[in-house]
C-alpha cells in the first residue's frame, strides 16, 4: 500500500489521516479535535457543502457554526452517487488511518463504504460510524437531532429535577457534543489498539448510548440496584445551586462537612450547624431542598463580591455566575490561554477556544481556518493520482 506524505501538522496525531464524511456537529467536532491534535483530516462534502455552512451568525459569507467545528481540515467536493467519485474515496481509503461517517444506518454499506468493503482495501483502517438512536432496533432508521436524543435518553427529565416536573431541554446541544468527545476518544483508543495488533477495526457509537452512559455516572443511582429501582424519580432539587445575591448571582457547592461548617463561619450563621437536618452529608442530601432554601435565605442580602471573598477565604467551593462575555474576559481564562485569535481570509479576525488538552511532549500548534468548500479538491485528487500511478507501475 502506497502512502502519501501528510501535510506538515504537529501534535500527537501527526501522521494520521482521517477521511471525514460527517456533517453538522457531532462528527465534525470530533474530527476537528483530531485535526487540532495533528491529524490530516480530509472533509468530504457534497456540492452544496456541510449543512452548517448555511446557518445564521455569519460574516464574509461564512457561518460561525461551520468555522467553529472545522478548522485545521482540508475540503474536497465529491458526488457519492457518481461511481468515479466513489472511486476517489476508495483510493483515499488506501492512504488513510481512519474513516468516519454519520449517515443513517445502512447507507454507508449501500454506497460500498461499509467496514467490510473498506477493510479489504485497507486492513489497518479504523472505521467509525456514528448513529442517532442505534444501528438496529425500532428507532434505528428514524431521523435524529439533538432534542430528540435529550428526550429519549431521559436527559430532559433529569434537567427537570423529578418525574413530576415538566421536562426541560438542556440549552445547548449536549448529546451532539458529548458524542463528538466520545467518538474522538474511541478513535484514538482504536488507533492505540492497532499499534499493538497491527489491525484496524469497526467502531460504532450512538448518541443515545453516549448520553445514557454519561447520565449513569451521577443521575441514575435510583436505577442501579437491580430489584430496588425507583418507580418515580424523586426531586433532585427544585432549586438550582445558583443563588440570588446583591449585585448578581453566585454558585455555592457544599459537599463535605467542612464546607458546611465553613459556610456557617463565613456568613456568621453558626446556628445552622445545630440543625439536625444537616448534621452530615447524607442528611444534607436527603433534605436538599430545605438546605438550598436555607442557603438562599442566608446569602440573599449579601454583596456578591464581598461574599465571594469571604467564602473563598473560608474554603467554601464557590464561583460567580458569569455571562458569556464575562466568561470570555475573566482573568482565569487569560491565565489558561483558553482562547485563540487568528485571521480568516474572508470572515476576518476570529476568536475560538483552543483544544482543551495541552500536550507538552508533542505540542499541537496547528491553526488553519476551516476550509472553503472544495478548497483542496485538486490538491487531494493529485494525491490520488499518485496512488493510482503507483498501483499500476
Amino acid at each position: 500500500m502506497t502512502r502519501i506524505d501528510h501535510p506538515k501538522h504537529s501534535g500527537p496525531l501527526s501522521g494520521i489521516r482521517v477521511i471525514d464524511l460527517t456533517t453538522v456537529i457531532s462528527g465534525p467536532m470530533c474530527t476537528m479535535m483530531l485535526a487540532d491534535q495533528g491529524a490530516d483530516v480530509i472533509k468530504v462534502e457534497r456540492a452544496d457543502g456541510d449543512y452548517t455552512r448555511h446557518l445564521a451568525t455569519r460574516r464574509g459569507g461564512h457561518s460561525a457554526s461551520y468555522l467553529n467545528n472545522n478548522r485545521n481540515k482540508r475540503s474536497i467536493v465529491v458526488d457519492l452517487k457518481n461511481p468515479d467519485d466513489l472511486e476517489v474515496i476508495r483510493q483515499l481509503i488506501t492512504t488513510a488511518d481512519v474513516f468516519i461517517q454519520n449517515f443513517r444506518p445502512g447507507v454507508a454499506d449501500r454506497l460500498g463504504l461499509g467496514y467490510d468493503a473498506l477493510s479489504k482495501l485497507n486492513p489497518k483502517l479504523v472505521h467509525m460510524s456514528i448513529a442517532g438512536f442505534g444501528f438496529e432496533g425500532p428507532l434505528a432508521n428514524k431521523p435524529v437531532y439533538d432534542p430528540l436524543i435529550q428526550a429519549m435518553s431521559a436527559l430532559t427529565t433529569v434537567q427537570a429535577g423529578s418525574d413530576q416536573e415538566r421536562p426541560r431541554l438542556v440549552r445547548t446541544i449536549l448529546p451532539d457534543k458529548l458524542t463528538a468527545v466520545q467518538a474522538s476518544q474511541a478513535i484514538t483508543a482504536a488507533l492505540f489498539s492497532r499499534e499493538r495488533t497491527g489491525k484496524g477495526q469497526k467502531v460504532e457509537l450512538s448518541m443515545l448510548d453516549t448520553v445514557a452512559s454519561f447520565l449513569w455516572a451521577s443521575d441514575m443511582n435510583g436505577h442501579t440496584f437491580v430489584g430496588d429501582e425507583m418507580e418515580q424519580e424523586e426531586s433532585q432539587s427544585f432549586s438550582d445551586l445558583v443563588y440570588d445575591v446583591q449585585g448578581g448571582y453566585l454558585s455555592i457547592s457544599i459537599m463535605q462537612d467542612k464546607h458546611w461548617e465553613a459556610l456557617a463561619q463565613a456568613t456568621g450563621r453558626l446556628d445552622i450547624l445545630e440543625d439536625p437536618r444537616f448534621k452530615d452529608a447524607e442528611l444534607r442530601e436527603n433534605n436538599r431542598d430545605a438546605r438550598l432554601k436555607l442557603t438562599q435565605s442566608i446569602v440573599r442580602d449579601l454583596d456578591r463580591d464581598t461574599l465571594l471573598h469571604d467564602l473563598e477565604s473560608a474554603g467554601v467551593p464557590c464561583a460567580p455566575v458569569l455571562t458569556r462575555r464575562e466568561m470570555r474576559e475573566h482573568p482565569q481564562m487569560a491565565a489558561n490561554g483558553t482562547f485563540i485569535e487568528y485571521d480568516h481570509p474572508k470572515a476576518g479576525r476570529l476568536r475560538q477556544a483552543r483544544g482543551p488538552a495541552v500536550f507538552h511532549g508533542t505540542p499541537a500548534t496547528n491553526l488553519r481556518p476551516a476550509p472553503e468548500l472544495g478548497e483542496h479538491t485538486e490538491e487531494i485528487l493529485r494525491s490520488v493520482n499518485v496512488v493510482k500511478t503507483a498501483g499500476t507501475s
